[in-house]
């Protein structure tokens, strides 16, 4: 990789093999320095659910030379349905594939996670040092060091220690004063997650249903032999908060109880939730603090900024984020301080924009709590697709969910790989 003679070669640990830490050393390796990713998990992580890109986010991945290798691997979802409980669409909202205007429910950039996070590895693997099965248990600062003890009793001294360990982020917690309010900034919705085998009705577009009491379903299928199956609840309690803190069957049974009553395909999709393979379970929260870093330390992605996936950016923003913290880094190796800082700065507005997205008085209106309004809803919907509303705002609008913020230049970041 290239490194600009007279300039500190730094070395740097990113905790996190998702998608901003991958992202994150791409671009320092690229700019000469010394990276090694701790992943805490055995393996590469490379499951999860269906993701999008949009935007900047679109941007960023194509500035790393990888768009044609995302598009490749894309979903085939080419729109989204909101469908009654006979499963008949009342409305459909197609996606915006001409190439102009902003991305609609479902982008032109569809990918399932495990798929993206291969795509970077494989961009990014013979540059950088892997670790798997080891996470970092604690960390000493020093004036110009940071000392990461890890969980196998290891440890290792760094320049610098990056946290893109995700929403619950460890290393957030221990940079930020016991004092300072609790970062996350909750919607009142949940949601769970699991595959399930395809069958004959299942289209490439995604299906979404309302139930009374402010539930919903989507089923959306992302190859001929899987589908991805969503519950989402519209729910403030400590019950179902704490919920996502317990072993995987007790969330289980936490979510059939809620959803036994709802109709449409729901038995289906709870003898399916019982047998997956993969379960998830989380509270929809965004990630909101004053500060990224401290010191020798600085959080990345989800772990600094999470927006939550009814921003629609939470991918993008994570790209985003690490193209800006390394693009920072790379100009400045020898002045860090100055660096955060400016990463700090120049990302924020950015971050504010997305993380405004988030409307719960929006979300609840999607998410009614009985069948009248769920009839509304639907009808208004159903007018609004019929006079073409969602395809001429999506064709028309000078701005995606981004806003006008643009990726900066950094001339550190052309020089080729």
């Amino acid at each position: 990789m290239p490194h600009k003679s007279g300039d500190p070669s730094l070395k740097v640990l990113i905790c996190g093999g998702g998608v901003a830490g991958q992202a994150l050393a791409f671009w320092l390796a690229r700019g000469g320095h010394r990276v090694t990713v701790a992943e805490r998990f055995p393996a590469l992580r490379a499951t999860g659910a269906q993701v999008d890109l949009r935007g900047q986010g679109i941007d960023a991945v194509e500035r790393m030379g990888l768009l044609d290798t995302v598009r490749s691997k894309l979903v085939d979802e080419c729109g989204v349905a909101f469908v009654n409980a006979r499963g008949k669409a009342r409305a459909t909202i197609m996606a915006n594939t001409s190439g102009h205007g902003r991305q609609t429910l479902t982008s032109e950039y569809e990918i399932m996670r495990g798929d993206l996070v291969r795509i970077l590895h494989d961009a990014v693997k013979d540059d950088v040092d892997y670790v798997f099965g080891r996470g970092v248990e604690r960390f000493e600062q020093a004036e110009k060091k940071v000392v990461a003890q890890f969980s196998d009793g290891s440890s290792g001294e760094y320049d610098l220690l990056v946290g893109a360990d995700g929403q619950g982020s460890r290393i957030r917690r221990a940079i930020l004063p016991t004092a300072s309010p609790e970062p996350y900034w909750r919607v009142g919705i949940h949601m769970a997650y699991w595959f399930i085998p395809r069958i004959a009705s299942d289209t490439n577009i995604r299906d979404t249903y309302n139930a009374p009491g402010g539930r919903m379903i989507m089923r959306r299928s992302h190859n001929p032999t899987e589908t991805q199956v969503y519950f989402v609840l519209r729910e403030e309690s400590e019950e179902a908060s704490a919920v996502h803190r317990e072993p995987a069957e007790r969330q289980q049974e936490f979510w059939a109880d809620r959803f036994r009553d709802a109709g449409w395909q729901t038995e289906r999709f709870i003898d399916g939730m019982r047998t997956a393979e993969s379960f998830y379970s989380q509270e929809v929260v965004q990630v909101r603090t004053d500060t990224w870093s401290k010191g020798h330390v600085v959080l990345a992605g989800d772990a600094a900024h999470c927006a939550s996936p009814y921003s629609g950016m939470g991918v993008s923003g994570g790209l985003v984020g690490a193209y800006v913290l390394a693009g920072e880094i790379n100009r400045r190796p020898h002045d860090l301080p100055t660096a955060l800082a400016t990463y700090d700065a120049i990302l924020r507005p950015f971050v504010d924009e997305i993380q405004s997205q988030v409307k719960p008085h929006l979300l609840r209106v999607g998410m009614p709590m009985n069948q009248l309004s769920i009839d509304t809803f639907h009808s208004v919907t159903a007018l609004a697709c019929f006079l073409r509303v969602p395809d001429l705002v999506a064709r028309f609008s000078k701005e995606d969910r981004g806003g006008a913020w643009k990726l900066p230049q950094y001339p550190e970041h052309d020089a080729p790989a």
